[in-house]
């Protein structure tokens, strides 16, 4: 008999699961081990769709991205030589099948072609927030920012997701890799590095530059109470 997980009991026995070491890991996916290929394909595919999705145009064809990308994963697993981790290995592919993905749609460029002044650069928050030279604390907030009220029903939720969401499609495709990575995902820093082949600074920026955009967006929204 088939049995069907509902959703929140998979989410559970994701949480409680946990994968063998990377070595046995990596040994059960070339011999084939079909449980174990479906534990690692369950822990790690929904970061990886949320990544694919910083590159292409519509959630199908991230979904076709991860789809190609274990299929790479089953093929050269065998060539795999252990330079990195195993993790990091995967996004890379992930991440190079996504792009060329993104541009074959023209809708994003190379990653290598977009130049960090471009998105790396200035102010994360309005200058004019904060007291100039002739204030009594200069470089303070000239009014401390407003608290943000905890959502009180379920569609405040929503409609705060939808803003996020918004944001994110908006970002630049390096900001939004990364800040789907940090934040969604809940990767180190290092891993991020290691799987987008950027630098620590670089990481850095760009991470404080895509959240400043997403605080920015949403204490408008909730200083404006507007609803989309």
């Amino acid at each position: 008999m088939t049995v069907i997980l509902l959703p929140a009991c998979r989410r559970y026995i994701r949480l409680v699961t946990k994968l063998p070491p990377e070595d046995e890991l990596i040994a059960a996916v070339r011999r084939g081990d079909d449980a174990t290929f479906a534990a690692v394909l369950d822990a790690w595919s929904a970061p990886m769709l949320r990544l694919a999705r910083s590159f292409v145009s519509t959630r199908a064809s991230a979904e076709e991205v991860v789809q190609e990308t274990w299929l790479a994963v089953l093929k050269g697993v065998d060539a795999f030589e252990g330079r990195s981790a195993f993790k990091t290995w995967v996004f890379r592919i992930l991440v190079n099948t996504a792009k060329k993905r993104g541009v074959a749609e023209r809708r994003s460029v190379p990653w290598t072609s977009i130049l960090p002044q471009d998105e790396d650069h200035g102010p994360t928050v309005d200058p004019a927030r904060f007291q100039g030279t002739g204030g009594g604390y200069p470089g303070h907030w000239r009014e401390a920012p407003a608290a943000w009220a905890s959502p009180e029903d379920t569609a405040l939720v929503l409609e705060i997701r939808e803003v996020i969401t918004t944001v994110l499609d908006e970002l630049p495709a390096r900001q939004r890799a990364v800040l789907s990575l940090r934040d969604v995902g809940d990767y180190t820093a290092e891993e991020v590095c290691a799987m987008l082949r950027i630098s620590a600074a670089n990481q850095r920026v760009l991470l404080h530059r895509a959240r400043a955009a997403v605080r920015e967006r949403l204490a408008v929204y909730l200083a404006t109470g507007a609803r989309t």
